[in-house]
């Protein structure tokens, strides 16, 4: 993939592992053996900061038996009908759990795109929507910072920042992920329940004690209720390979139609192809997988394997999104 030649800078790079220990070389962005995994770079002053994905493949979908939720969400058994103690827990969107290679050499956004990075784009006539900065919590509205996620976003508000981001850079190598690439990042190599093991601490990810006490039906006195995001540089919200808030804060947006039950596709070049298609999700009703779970939901929507089925335009003030960098041997799809 041959870039622009502003693209070939120097750009300053962080290890993901030692973040605190500031270093930089001189690397082209478009060379992506320049770029080991786990490394942090951020190619243009409006450009999040991006970490490299390692290559490899992963076990998409969750393990039976994975999910402590009582309920049938989606699929046959639709309407929250509880299951039977006989019955396996599993809920049909999650499944079936099958083996995803990795073959699209990608970077994601470190954090999810913040309030910051989405008024830049307005303010310079990239973005049209200006969303609602506020959230209700039982105190009343409280308005957010601009290191604060974006909130009240859809999926086709972000491809107007999209859109405008790989203007920044001058070729098309930002989008959305494809649900595949979302949680191979989310995961970072594991296979619990959640990347940092079988459950979650209140520092750990942003989520809500009192949904997670009603679900499980006990008191869970060491945990607690945020009501409101927080910026996205707060709490030990990072997993293995150092990207944040993926569990939590709010639930993000990507690229992946829904279906209501896994498609099995082998490759993310495959789910790259499915999400992009012409009319791909027109069969379920404009329809895209958003994924990771927010603040006032409980800590087994936090799961990795956990999907959620929003429509195009729908903004809620719990949505965002976080984009990737396609890196080489892939065109950039919005």
């Amino acid at each position: 993939m041959t870039l622009k030649p502003m693209l070939a800078r120097a750009v300053s790079l962080i290890s993901a592992s030692a973040v605190s220990a500031e270093m930089s070389t001189e690397v082209n962005v478009t060379e992506p053996t320049g770029l080991p995994p786990f490394e942090l770079f951020q190619e243009c002053d409006a450009c999040p900061e991006m970490i490299v994905m390692p290559p490899g493949e992963f076990m998409m979908g969750a393990i039976p038996g994975e999910s402590v939720n009582p309920f049938d969400i989606y699929g046959e058994n639709a309407g929250m009908r509880k299951r039977g103690p006989d019955e396996p827990n599993i809920i049909p969107s999650e499944h079936p759990r099958h083996r995803v290679q990795m073959d699209i050499p990608y970077a994601i956004a470190r954090n999810e795109t913040t309030h910051a990075d989405w008024m830049a784009c307005v303010e310079d006539g990239g973005c049209t929507h200006v969303p609602d900065h506020r959230v209700l919590t039982p105190s009343g509205y409280r308005e957010l910072g601009p290191q604060h996620p974006v909130i009240n976003v859809s999926y086709l508000d972000s491809l107007e920042y999209v859109a405008w981001l790989n203007g920044q850079v001058g070729a098309e190598v930002y989008r959305l992920p494809t649900e595949a690439e979302w949680e191979y990042a989310a995961r970072a190599g594991t296979e619990t329940p959640f990347a940092q093991g079988d459950e979650l601490t209140a520092e750990q990810a942003n989520f809500s004690r009192s949904a997670s006490e009603n679900l499980r039906g006990e008191p869970m006195p060491w945990l607690l209720d945020r009501y409101m995001p927080v910026p996205v540089n707060e709490l030990d919200a990072a997993n293995a390979w150092g990207v944040r808030h993926m569990s939590g804060n709010v639930v993000e947006l990507t690229l992946s139609c829904w279906s209501e039950e896994h498609l099995g596709l082998s490759s993310d070049s495959a789910y790259l192809a499915n999400a992009v298609a012409p009319d791909s999700c027109r069969s379920v009703a404009n329809r895209r997988v958003a994924k990771g779970g927010a603040y006032m939901i409980a800590m087994d929507s936090l799961r990795p394997a956990r999907r959620f089925r929003p429509t195009e335009d729908r903004r809620r003030g719990f949505f965002g999104f976080r984009v990737v960098r396609i890196l080489e041997g892939s065109e950039g799809v919005q």
